[in-house]
């Protein structure tokens, strides 16, 4: 047989269509005889033609791992002597290759120990004297360890004392190579046995890369995964190498005679050690060097007669992927804001930016600015409270550079700015807003690529801007609304639709005169079926989402049902993952105005969501083998071992796949809208809540951040949902339902905050989670030790002891300085401490509480900064305020009272007027709470607060001020002297920025009248000037509303003297409003 399979094989060699398709069939029989393993065996070994050898090696890596488990034992026993036997004496590369892959595919079934000769050629090869033999036998090697790492452990030692002797074979790269590699496939494997050794090899390691770069840089490249390995899964091995791998990737990033694809590799590694080791990076003064390596890369002009990407008239801005050193740079400094403190990085940082922002060359202007546009997010609050005057200032200035590359930038750093420096940016709209709308006049003549960028600036900064809009509506919406219609362009039409987003989301109802000329648009855009229009499609359902949830209800709602029509009818229509996407937020934001039009169609919404989370398009393991002969040319081989972790369902082993973004968003958006839906829906949604639960719940682990981030967001939902569910009908099924999915749900929440990696993840965990507590209360925590453990783990995030804090690092704790995502975790974690105190009786919650109190409170020393003062104290008044509601609480205040007063004082005499806003509400919520408990405290408090207001200008202070004092009033009126402190109070009145605490300042107005009716009355006058301000506006709720008009209308008949007095001192405007809510029944 062999001989005829040698024809057939040498056939599908041939240039030829039809011998090919004629050879491929008789293949296919031949397959079909047992017989066929000996016989390509045969082949294998005495076949005259390398390609045919090689052929006949990757049909039987085929069989072998489709069908190991038929092919009879004595066939087995004898491929494995044949495949070792062809190894030694092959001489052609590619047919070595093949043969050592023949062998991983036998080693992932015939694991090492049943495969002795196996280990007695590895032994010997790589050992051998010969150079041939010894990398030869490296390349067996690291394709059977690679395939199947685990068995090999018992060998690891010995593996590891051969790789430190080959590393040092300086003359033998490819030797070198193929160990690296191997030692890349065992690094997740490693025991603490091994790590010593490994740690001893990272120096020799550092050397053979460097020799390797010179011998072949793609080879380099891959071999530099090492590094990703080893600080993914143990980082601790190089922690003692920092300074000379940082070293090494810099000199790599440096060098422009390299590949980019290795200088690229250099950066992420250095990326990424920031991201895991910031503190080490920053003790071994690894900071400086790395910048005066960086900013040269971030700073270099592109070649002669290029541009760089970003700048190409024609390049698409969605296209971010760009893989070009100069993109890396700036993620270094991105990274290293995200995860250093702002202080230290600032030091060392801005100078390099003054030296660029002054330079003559405008790339190095470009520099600047890019840098300080990638610094926004991760050092926001440094930023706003120290030097945004001054860094706007520049940013305003590049707008106006007679370079286009600088004044790209500048509208780049804009938009970074008003995306992450809310709300002080917008303080600056006067200045800010004649620039970027004359951008938006010069629209037709300026080219696409550059007009993207002012709308993106444009977008980031209306957005935020809230009623201040208001001006400039009619401008910018005259604006939108000609491209919609006018323009040729698609590119400048998307880019006004997603506009009106943005001015939606600032203007709210304000845009009703516009709305239908822009929904007319939006559906002429969305029934458009032509390929073209995809783009324009996706952002047009963004936008529409935007208004349903903006616009108002009335305006919305009648809308909503032919929305719901709109969106199915382009899911069924269009196969594309964005636009998919945007009609599962555009069903999630209908959810909110109108649940009942979604009611009829939840079957067909949640079947395409849910096959949207059960999708693995877009997931490729990278493997192709549907046709024999298109793996002839042997050219996907080498990736696909790692693809049969999805063949054979070993559980997936990840390095073999890749995610394609759109199908990652559709995934996050689909679980976002799952979840939001099916609170919104309520009992509607029960039928479906246990399938899109099942679903969701798979993903909590999925590679990609993002969607394990929404995963747990929604689980969060669906426990609401179920809660809603269960108070509208109370049930015991409902109940149980409840507790069941509390069960799965909360130790879920609990493992991510311990175990995950991603910050940022965890983040999400801990939002979900307060959420949940806040809705379920008491039932939340029904389950025995469910207190402890979410107690427990708030308490590990405060002492940054979870995995994503790089937490039980061996490094000590150094100074409070820490970066600003660092901090916004441990307010995540802390705002939990509240709702638990409000979901369970003080005496069960004060063992836990003595516990985390003190973690809260050393956040508010004068030494920690402003965001962490302010977080110390606004969390001390929260708690504070639960205790008022909760059994036992007053007592639990009042011996509380001795630890917080001292805090919450020096917080009220803080330089920061948000810390001092906080610590007045905390004081008002103390004595809410303890009551006559702490009326030995009264007389201090009420001179602190007549002292502040003295000389306070900020009016949410004040506000906050007058609401303490109504608490102390309601909570113990015998403590305050009324005849001094009530004008004064009135005399603040009306509230002008925390109209929430509106509430308490009548509520108190009201037990004083129904107490002490005469002093009231002495102060009417102020009373109804007050009043006359908020009757009848949003800045009083209707229960609030009711309380004012009753107390008015008695005051009105009991002493109409001296009500007339007071009306007849206001302006007829406000005279006639009150009349009629005095007088309407």
């Amino acid at each position: 047989m062999s001989g005829e399979l040698e024809q057939i094989l040498l056939q599908l060699t041939q240039p030829d269509n039809a011998i090919i398709q004629q050879a491929t069939a008789q293949l296919k029989l031949a397959f079909k005889d047992p017989a066929i393993i000996p016989a390509l065996c045969a082949v294998m070994t005495g076949s005259q033609n390398p390609q045919i050898r090689q052929s006949a090696a990757v049909m039987l890596r085929m069989r072998v791992k489709k069908h190991w488990k038929k092919i009879s034992p004595d066939h087995r026993e004898s491929l494995k002597a044949v495949v070792l036997q062809a190894f030694q004496q092959e001489t052609e590369h590619t047919v070595r290759h093949s043969l050592s892959q023949l062998s991983a595919v036998m080693v992932k079934h015939e694991t090492p120990d049943r495969w002795p000769a196996l280990f007695t050629l590895l032994n010997q090869s790589t050992k051998s004297n010969n150079p041939t033999d010894r990398q030869v036998g490296l390349l067996l090697l690291s394709k059977v360890v690679e395939s199947n790492p685990e068995p090999f452990k018992p060998h690891y030692r010995q593996l590891l004392q051969l790789f430190g002797t080959v590393l040092q074979d300086l003359d033998n790269p490819t030797a070198m190579y193929y160990s690296i590699l191997t030692l890349t496939a065992m690094t997740a494997y490693t025991g603490t046995e091994e790590m010593n050794l490994m740690r001893s090899l990272i120096p020799r390691l550092i050397i053979s890369l460097k020799h390797l770069i010179k011998a072949d840089q793609g080879q380099a490249s891959e071999a530099m995964e090492v590094f990703d390995e080893l600080m993914e899964s143990e980082v601790s091995i190089i922690v003692p190498h920092i300074a000379e791998i940082v070293n090494f990737c810099l000199e790599v990033s440096a060098d422009t005679t390299l590949t980019d694809s290795l200088r690229v590799k250099a950066l992420s590694c250095i990326a990424f050690l920031i991201r895991l080791k910031s503190k080490t990076v920053l003790k071994q003064k690894l900071l400086n060097p790395i910048l005066q390596t960086v900013f040269p890369v971030l700073s270099a002009a592109p070649p002669p007669g290029e541009e760089d990407p970003e700048d190409e008239e024609n390049g698409d801005e969605g296209d971010t992927d760009n893989e070009s050193p100069k993109h890396f740079a700036a993620q270094v400094i991105d990274t290293m804001a995200l995860h250093m403190p702002p202080e230290k990085l600032f030091q060392q940082l801005m100078p390099l930016i003054q030296v660029c922002l002054a330079s003559e060359n405008p790339y190095e202007r470009k520099a600047g600015l890019m840098c300080m546009a990638v610094l926004a997010e991760g050092c926001a609050d440094h930023i706003r409270t120290k030097l945004l005057s001054s860094m706007l200032q520049t940013v305003c200035q590049s707008l106006s550079d007679n370079n286009q590359v600088v004044r790209s930038a500048g509208l780049f750093a804009l938009g970074q700015f008003s995306e992450h420096l809310q709300p002080e940016v917008s303080k600056y709209c006067a200045e800010l807003m004649p620039l970027l709308l004359g951008y938006m006049s010069g629209l037709n003549q300026a080219k696409i690529g550059h007009v993207t960028k002012a709308f993106y600036a444009l977008e980031n900064f209306l957005e935020n801007l809230g009623l201040e809009i208001e001006p400039y509506l009619p401008t910018l919406m005259e604006t939108m609304l000609s491209a919609l219609s006018n323009a040729e362009n698609l590119k400048l039409k998307e880019l006004a639709v997603s506009a009106i987003g943005a001015i939606a989301n600032a203007a709210k109802e304000k845009l009703v005169p516009y709305f239908p000329p822009v929904i007319e648009s939006l559906k002429g855009f969305l029934t458009d079926t032509r390929d073209e229009m995809r783009a324009l499609q996706t952002q047009a359902l963004d936008t529409l989402s935007v208004l349903a949830r903006t616009i108002g209800k009335d305006v919305f709602s009648p809308l909503a049902a032919e929305c719901v029509q709109l969106g199915l009818n382009l899911t069924n229509a269009i196969d594309d993952p964005d636009l998919r996407r945007c009609t599962y937020s555009l069903f999630s934001a209908l959810s909110t105005v109108s649940p009942d039009c979604l009611n009829p169609h939840l079957t067909a919404i949640t079947t395409i969501m849910l096959l949207s989370l059960k999708s693995t398009e877009g997931v490729t393991a990278h493997l192709e083998e549907d046709k024999a002969f298109v793996l002839l040319d042997d050219d996907d081989d080498d990736d696909d071992a790692e693809g049969d972790a999805i063949l054979d369902d070993e559980g997936t082993d990840t390095a073999g796949f890749s995610v394609e973004n759109a199908y990652i968003d559709e995934k996050e958006d689909a679980c976002d809208a799952l979840g939001e839906i099916a609170f919104n829906t309520g009992a509607a949604f029960q039928p479906f809540l246990e399938s899109s639960f099942q679903q969701v719940y798979e993903l909590r682990d999925f590679p990609h951040e993002d969607v394990r981030r929404a995963a747990f967001g929604a689980m969060g939902q669906f426990c609401r949902a179920q809660h809603k569910v269960w108070q509208e009908n109370p049930t015991e099924t409902n109940h149980q339902a409840l507790q069941k999915l509390l069960g799965v749900v909360l130790p879920s929440f609990l493992e991510a905050v311990r175990s995950e990696r991603e910050r940022q993840v965890v983040m999400g965990v801990l939002e979900a989670m307060n959420a949940v507590l806040k809705a379920c209360q008491g039932e939340a925590l029904q389950s025995p030790g469910r207190l402890q453990e979410i107690s427990q783990a708030i308490r590990d995030v405060l002492k940054k002891r979870t995995v994503c804090q790089d937490g039980g690092g061996d490094e000590a704790e150094d100074d409070e300085q820490q970066a600003e995502y660092d901090a916004m975790l441990q307010e995540f974690a802390g705002e939990g401490i509240p709702l638990l105190a409000s979901a369970v009786s003080a005496d069960t919650f004060q063992p836990y509480l003595n516990e985390l109190l003190p973690l809260i409170m050393n956040k508010a020393k004068s030494s920690c900064t402003v965001a962490d003062r302010s977080f110390s104290v606004g969390t001390l008044g929260e708690i504070l305020q639960s205790l008022v509601n909760v059994s036992g609480g007053r007592a639990c205040a009042g011996k509380l009272s001795n630890r917080l007063l001292p805090v919450l004082v020096a917080g009220v005499r803080d330089s920061d007027s948000e810390v001092r806003n906080n610590s007045v509400f905390g004081l008002g919520a103390l004595a809410q709470a303890a009551g006559p408990l702490v009326a030995q405290d009264y007389p201090m408090m009420l001179s602190l607060f007549s002292n502040l207001l003295s000389k306070e200008q900020d009016r949410r202070v004040i506000d906050n001020l007058c609401a303490a004092l109504c608490r102390m009033i309601m909570s113990n009126m015998e403590g305050v002297p009324l005849e001094q402190v009530f004008p004064a109070l009135l005399a603040c009145l009306p509230l002008k920025e925390d109209m929430e605490e509106n509430k308490t300042v009548y509520s108190c107005l009201a037990m004083l009248y129904s107490q002490n009716p005469a002093m009231v009355v002495s102060q009417i006058k102020p009373i109804v000037s007050a009043s006359s301000h908020v009757l009848g506006t949003k800045d009083l709720d209707a229960e609030t509303q009711n309380t004012l008009v009753m107390l008015l209308r008695d005051v009105a008949q009991r002493h109409s003297q001296a009500f007339e007095g007071a009306m007849r001192s206001l302006p007829a405007e406000q005279k006639m409003k009150l009349t009629a809510a005095v007088s309407q029944s």
